[in-house]
């Protein structure tokens, strides 16, 4: 029987930028893998030069996340409805709802429907302190301890920090790696699933290319490691589930950090 992994996330991309390659690694090894986005990114870029109005935006980016999921080789995709933020003044970020127990439900509906062996979601710092990425981990979290223990699904969270990690300001400090992943063998589908997400170009290489003095393309800023954090059931340091059985076998790291 075929591992079914839920990946929640908040907005188109984060799917891609955060835990693209693990996830197709986790596809090519068998797993059927779930998408669940909680947003249209409405609330987002639309490109420089934009390539629709901001009325078309989550539309344009649904679109978007549909050929990114085919690029990762998913199995489905669900849109829990939330509707982005604009983002406020000096780059002010919101989350997309206060209904805690409501977006826990939504998650709770999801689990069952696709009778959902593990769980991959946003790291407990958001990673970059995203506030909406913050409020996704949390409501995944109060999901499965809502769950009978025997009915909990193993719980993984994104961009997990590590000393050697090359971009850290994408990972979540509080969560350290349990693995590691080399991404080369599954490279080029993140970069083609990032290269469906138009829209957010512009957004993906603004600060590599402020940092390397030059223009910096796409695929040149996508970052060839990734790692998780096994939140729940707590890690003691042992490849007991059936997540860490098929990250093993994908040639995962195990880090003791």
């Amino acid at each position: 029987m075929p591992l079914h992994l839920l990946a929640f996330f908040a907005h188109p991309d984060d799917e891609t930028m955060l835990m693209g390659g693990t996830l197709a690694l986790l596809a090519q090894q068998g797993a059927h893998v779930h998408y669940l986005c909680a947003t249209r990114g409405e609330g987002g870029e639309a490109g420089e030069p934009p390539l629709c109005e901001v009325a078309q935006l989550g539309e344009v980016r649904e679109q978007e996340l549909v050929g990114a999921v085919g690029a990762l080789r998913g199995r489905s995709l669900t849109f829990l409805g939330h509707v982005d933020p604009r983002v406020g003044p000096d780059n002010e970020l919101f989350p997309f709802t206060d209904n805690m127990p409501h977006l826990a439900g939504q998650i709770i509906a999801t689990i069952k429907q696709f009778d959902i062996h593990a769980v991959i979601t946003h790291g407990s710092n958001g990673e970059y302190g995203h506030p909406t990425h913050v409020l996704c981990h949390q409501a995944t979290v109060t999901a499965i301890l809502s769950l009978p223990e025997e009915a909990r699904p193993v719980l993984y969270t994104a961009s997990a920090s590590f000393p050697e990690h090359p971009y850290p300001r994408l990972t979540n400090e509080n969560d350290p790696a349990h693995f590691i992943l080399d991404l080369t063998p599954v490279l080029a589908k993140k970069t083609a699933a990032a290269l469906c997400h138009r829209t957010q170009h512009a957004l993906f290489v603004r600060r590599r290319s402020e940092q390397e003095g030059r223009p910096m393309s796409v695929p040149e800023i996508i970052i060839p490691v990734e790692a998780v954090h096994r939140l729940l059931p707590a890690w003691v340091g042992d490849a007991d589930d059936p997540v860490a059985e098929l990250l093993i076998r994908a040639g995962a790291h195990l880090s003791f950090g």
